[in-house]
């Protein structure tokens, strides 16, 4: 029982650690996988797995490990959604990246975005240049929003709202 109460403790102490390495190192890295990134979560992922279970390889261990993970994945979700401090200190805040056409040079920098990546995801919003952006937030997701005019000009003054899955170049 004791090495399972090891292996419980271990395994929150890496989830935590873990989490909070990812978001000092930015969300730009969790919007979309490319194969550095994958390659990257496989081997943090199997350079901790001693640290969670020691020499403990029974099937006992292993799930005690995984029980330990998604219950600390609900607790830490839960205190997330009720708490709007913590919340915004681990999963941070919005970021604008295009203001009524102007590019911010200040929050592309805050969200370690060049402006290829900018103009490669207004682009696949179907915006062709940045002039016709409205608004361009990197979201606490890692997603981009983009809002533009209305292509047609309507009557309505309706926007149109894009996402797309920030690339990584």
């Amino acid at each position: 029982m004791q090495d399972l109460l090891t292996i419980t403790g271990r395994s929150v102490a890496v989830y935590l650690f873990i989490v909070l390495a990812i978001r000092l190192f930015g969300k730009k890295e969790l919007a979309q996988l490319s194969v550095v990134d994958l390659v990257f979560i496989l081997l943090i992922s199997n350079s901790v797995q001693n640290a969670m279970v020691g020499p403990d390889t029974s099937l006992a261990g292993g799930l005690m490990a995984a029980v330990a993970l998604f219950l600390t994945n609900y607790v830490l979700k839960y205190v997330l959604l009720r708490n709007e401090k913590i919340n915004r200190l681990l999963q941070g805040e919005p970021v604008m990246l295009v203001y009524k056409g102007r590019v911010k040079q200040k929050g592309l920098s805050i969200a370690q975005i060049s402006e290829e990546e900018l103009l490669a995801a207004v682009r696949e919003h179907g915006v062709e240049h940045i002039s016709d952006v409205d608004l361009a937030v990197l979201e606490v997701d890692g997603n981009i929003s983009v809002m533009s005019n209305d292509f047609h000009k309507k009557t309505t003054k309706k926007r149109k709202v894009h996402r797309v899955l920030k690339s990584d170049s």
